[in-house]
């Protein structure tokens, strides 16, 4: 049986992806009214691509009138609603991915309203966007990873709270997500992403490759962790919610159906999770790391970020009691914090 024919999954579901919603961006109230309506998860994808496609038209409205930060602000947000279109392992991957491109171009156009000084930036791993900060000067920069089932698109609370404090943002999309997912499957050594990125950045200017730090979410935790062992770049990193060991016997229908759809089959998903295993990897993080966790994030078949925070040699564990994944119920308890501990991190030598 695949994730999405269970019986009585859609209100799990649904409450499952509240706080997840509400920290991408989601109206709170809209969020309650798209998702009371659904009668199948079968209906999550168009319901919300439904909200998306509304907020591009207002987008091409303001912008027909003259109202620019109106229509970006539109474009921003229709992104959001995109992406969250593709939070589910649906079996159609071809409305999945018009939906990941969709949100990119979203966000593409808010930017080129609102942020005229953001970049595109893409190799053969990886598609994203670089935000400098408004502060004059070589700024750092933070590569910030997504996870199994997300994209660029969803952490803009991250990347504004870097901002603020001066660094620059690079938000990518990697193998198995978002615009990239259609095309190239989820690879654990994705420390070869991150340094394609770097490479990416160097020469750029306001930014500072030698002041690079990365901060992934969810299995981008992960992801950012290996980068932090194997790429001699990153002078930080940080993991929020990431897992330091799958079980793939022991992980839910949701996780090895979306691994499945996204690995290519049950053999690949399967040699994926057996190598998402920072045992033997995070004594080799040589940079300092600071682990972020929810107290009740407790996801069968993962392992949690506090085994890698005692295995690393330079790490500090924040952990909010009551904070679930992602931590999208308490964001002011944990997101300012991990952006200064960034920041310090990445400021110049004395």
């Amino acid at each position: 049986m695949h994730f999405i024919d269970q019986p009585d999954v859609l209100a799990p579901f649904v409450e499952g992806n509240r706080s997840r919603a509400f920290g991408a961006g989601l109206d709170p109230f809209a969020y309650e009214r798209v998702t009371g309506a659904l009668r199948s998860l079968y209906d999550w994808p168009a319901a919300f691509r439904a909200v998306g496609g509304r907020l591009v038209e207002d987008a091409e409205r303001y912008a027909a009138e003259g109202r620019t930060v109106s229509a970006g602000e539109a474009l921003r947000g229709a992104a959001r609603w995109l992406h969250v279109s593709t939070l589910l392992p649906h079996p159609d991957a071809a409305a999945m991915a018009d939906a990941a491109r969709a949100a990119d171009r979203a966000m593409g156009r808010a930017l080129a309203l609102t942020e005229p000084s953001a970049e595109r930036v893409e190799g053969a791993s990886f598609a994203g966007w670089l935000r400098r900060p408004a502060a004059a000067g070589p700024a750092p920069v933070v590569v910030v990873v997504p996870g199994l089932d997300s994209a660029k698109e969803e952490f803009h609370a991250v990347a504004e709270a870097l901002l603020a404090r001066g660094v620059a943002v690079c938000a990518i999309d990697g193998p198995g997500q978002g615009v990239m997912a259609a095309a190239l499957a989820p690879r654990a050594d994705f420390q070869r992403v991150v340094g394609e990125v770097l490479d990416a950045l160097a020469g750029r200017p306001g930014v500072d490759v030698s002041r690079a730090g990365v901060l992934g979410l969810s299995l981008g935790g992960y992801y950012a962790s290996v980068s932090a062992a194997y790429e001699p770049r990153l002078r930080a990193a940080v993991a929020v919610s990431g897992p330091y060991r799958l079980d793939w016997e022991g992980l839910p229908l949701f996780v090895t159906d979306t691994l499945t759809r996204r690995c290519g089959g049950v053999r690949e998903a399967r040699e994926f999770a057996r190598r998402v295993d920072l045992t033997d990897t995070a004594p080799r993080i040589g940079c300092p790391l600071l682990v972020v966790e929810g107290g009740t994030d407790d996801i069968p078949g993962v392992t949690g970020g506090t085994a890698l925070a005692a295995a690393a040699p330079d790490a500090a564990l924040l952990s909010v009691p009551h904070g679930d994944h992602l931590l999208g119920n308490c964001r002011p308890e944990w997101l300012p914090r991990t952006a200064d501990w960034l920041t310090a991190r990445l400021a110049p030598a004395a």
